[in-house]
């Protein structure tokens, strides 16, 4: 086994992989950019190394400065993570070349499978049932066309070196495949440095179905059974779990069979995921096809340890180290249900725009980390509160794993988890994940890559906590906190003051208070009144009831009128956010002093929804748009987002040009009205 290892990665992985080898006492090295020089990951590793400005290009991609790294600190192996250089064979090969020990497969197998379509003709040659399409080397466009018109629309256009959902469009008609193309081969060449596609036919219903191999360098393999990632935004996945809902045993035995013939084919060593797609035929049936193989650890793969009761990582150190797999086939077995949610930065109801900021509050379920991990909730990260997500690297902050002894268990402790998961300082999917998790489709593991759009109406937007409760939990929060100030003032303050009280206390009759508070885009006055005994009442929108509040152990216990409910409340500026089991919710309180004469809305800009690239205009100044038109791509933290018009009218200027970087809030171009 080794002494010390160098992790090549950032984030939740590196502190995945570093609690392992510490476990194992193995000594770990770090490497941080300038953005991350005050990261977790640097933190939980027993020394760390700079590698470069605060861009992948100029630091976790540039592996030349992480192999003296290696070397300088005296590393025997490198563990890549996943991303970053974790699949490119060039470092692979590196590594070996400076006696370094790369815990992955060799750059043969990375290289053949890392190639979408050389992967897919091994895999033909291996009897891996296969997806109709094309793989072809010519990638002249209007050849790709015709391949996409013969095979029959809808289609599906792949970067042949991509992954993670990047360089990937689904085309429904003819006449929309140039520009999908076009945009294809631009995130291709973004993300991976290489602009070649395939095209292959866009199965409906599909279920996105993956199974967890292993093979050592004594030419032993075995499959960790299978994951089911159908539920996926944007061709990224959002929630997975093991084993797949439906699956049976002989479905599982020839998807098992198979993904250990296709690791076979490349003389797969180390920890791999053959990923399937499978089509639900009308009379129940699966068919599998052979998708691609991600030659690394995945994201997901804490549900394959929690059913197996296995630490893949460890699997990864002692077969990188020359041991022997520790089980074989007939070892292994599935113990309950295990589902992962990825928690990310970013804003559902705006398309999943990525979003940026600081975690002022970062509150996580009662769970145990990786270290201790027993079953029931697991949470690995790679962040602290107050540690800032910025626009360089990945959106998603943590995974969120559950494991119980049936799917049903699985599925209330995920909820329950996710009510326990508390961020303030930038948007999240967290509701979201709960919307989906309580979804009709998801319950019933009614799975395919379209469920999403499916239960649209279910999933975004949705209030669940309602003005009342979110009036009463921000006004308890309110007068909690001017207790606790008032607390904190000498009585004899209060005694040479006495209009610094702010109790509402009065001699005879009962007392009013009022509060304005913006909720849902409605300004909403709420009058609180005090009766000489103390007995509180609110009258929120016509609604009137008794309001009391006490603080407990978990946040308050609120009620009012026909509503009790424990709340956790944060305010962070104007903004009260509220955490309850319903669900979560954000309300403005508005200081009418403070906001007199406030009237006026700005309009007619178009700005950067984030830091980012402006990769291309689709306009020019003087050109009439419509609403929704498409007028600008960005490329931000990894992925393209389209600007399109808020409403009808006339290109005045455009204020930058393509390949420039802009800031959040940067006015791209401006519009006057048609």
């Amino acid at each position: 086994m080794f002494n010390k290892i160098l992790i090549a990665n950032r984030g939740e992985i590196a502190c995945r992989v570093a609690a392992t080898a510490r476990r194992l006492a193995i000594k770990t090295v770090a490497v941080y950019s300038d953005a991350d020089a005050n990261a977790k990951h640097v933190s939980v590793c027993d020394e760390a190394v700079h590698i470069g400005a605060s861009a992948p290009k100029d630091s976790y991609l540039r592996w030349e400065r992480i192999l003296e790294a290696a070397k300088a600190s005296g590393a025997q192996a490198v563990h890549p993570g996943y991303g970053f250089l974790s699949e490119n064979e060039e470092f692979a090969q590196a590594c070996a070349d400076a006696g370094l020990v790369f815990i992955g497969p060799p750059p043969s197998a990375i290289k053949a499978m890392g190639l979408k379509a050389e992967s897919k003709r091994l895999m033909d040659l291996a009897g891996v049932p296969l997806v109709p399409g094309y793989h072809g080397a010519d990638q002249d466009p209007a050849l790709l066309q015709r391949e996409a018109d013969s095979i029959g629309y809808p289609v599906l256009i792949k970067a042949s070196a991509g992954g993670g959902g990047k360089g990937m469009r689904a085309v429904d008609r003819a006449e929309d495949f140039a520009s999908a193309l076009a945009s294809c081969k631009r995130e291709a060449v973004n993300s991976f440095g290489d602009d070649a596609v395939l095209i292959e036919k866009y199965v409906q219903r599909p279920r996105h179905i993956e199974i967890q191999v292993f093979g050592d360098t004594q030419g032993n393999y075995v499959y960790l059974f299978e994951r089911d990632c159908s539920v996926q935004r944007r061709h990224q996945k959002v929630l997975e779990e093991a084993p797949a809902p439906g699956m049976t045993p002989e479905l599982r035995k020839q998807m098992g069979e198979a993904a250990v013939a296709a690791a076979q084919a490349v003389n797969y060593v180390g920890a791999g995921t053959v990923e399937f797609i499978v089509e639900q035929r009308p009379d129940g049936t699966m068919n599998f096809f052979f998708m691609e193989m991600n030659t690394r650890l995945q994201v997901e793969h804490p549900v394959s340890e929690a059913i197996t009761g296995q630490d893949l990582v460890e699997w990864q150190l002692r077969v990188a180290s020359g041991e022997p797999l520790p089980l074989a086939q007939d070892q292994l077995k599935i113990t309950g249900h295990a589902i992962e949610a990825r928690i990310c930065a970013e804003s559902p109801d705006n398309n999943f725009l990525p979003a940026t900021g600081t975690l002022h509050v970062y509150g996580l379920p009662d769970c145990v980390t990786f270290e201790r991990a027993n079953g029931g909730v697991r949470v690995d990260s790679g962040v602290r509160e107050g540690d800032a997500i910025s626009p360089y690297y990945d959106s998603m902050v943590a995974k969120l794993i559950v494991h119980g002894d049936t799917r049903e268990q699985a599925l209330a402790r995920l909820d329950a988890a996710l009510a326990h998961t508390h961020i303030v300082g930038l948007n999240t999917n967290v509701q979201f994940l709960r919307n989906v998790v309580q979804s009709r489709s998801f319950v019933q593991a009614d799975l395919d890559t379209a469920l999403i759009p499916r239960e649209e109406a279910v999933l975004f937007k949705q209030e669940k906590v309602g003005l009342a409760l979110a009036v009463a939990s921000a006004v308890a929060h309110t007068l909690l906190q001017e207790k606790a100030d008032e607390a904190r003032m000498t009585d004899r303050a209060l005694w040479l003051d006495p209009w610094a009280r702010r109790d509402g206390w009065r001699s005879h009759g009962p007392s009013s208070r009022r509060f304005d508070y913006e909720f849902q885009g409605v300004v909403h006055t709420v009058q609180m009144t005090s009766s000489h005994e103390g007995a509180l009442q609110l009258d929120v929108a016509g609604e009137t009831g008794v309001f009391s509040f006490v603080p407990v152990t978990r946040g308050i216990d609120v009620r009012f009128a026909t509503q009790r409910q424990i709340v956790s409340v944060y305010r962070k500026g104007d903004v009260v956010h509220v955490f309850s089991a319903k669900g979560a919710t954000q309300i403005i309180a508005i200081d009418a002093l403070a906001h007199a004469g406030d009237n006026q809305v700005e309009g007619g800009r178009l700005t950067a929804p984030m830091p980012g690239k402006v990769v291309s205009f689709a306009v020019k100044a003087g050109d009439k748009v419509k609403r929704g038109q498409a007028l600008a791509v960005m490329d931000a933290m990894k992925m393209e987002h389209t600007i399109a018009a808020p409403a009808d009218g006339v290109v005045v200027e455009l204020l930058y040009a393509p390949g420039d970087q802009v800031l959040e809030g940067a006015e791209l171009l401006k519009l006057s009205a048609a």
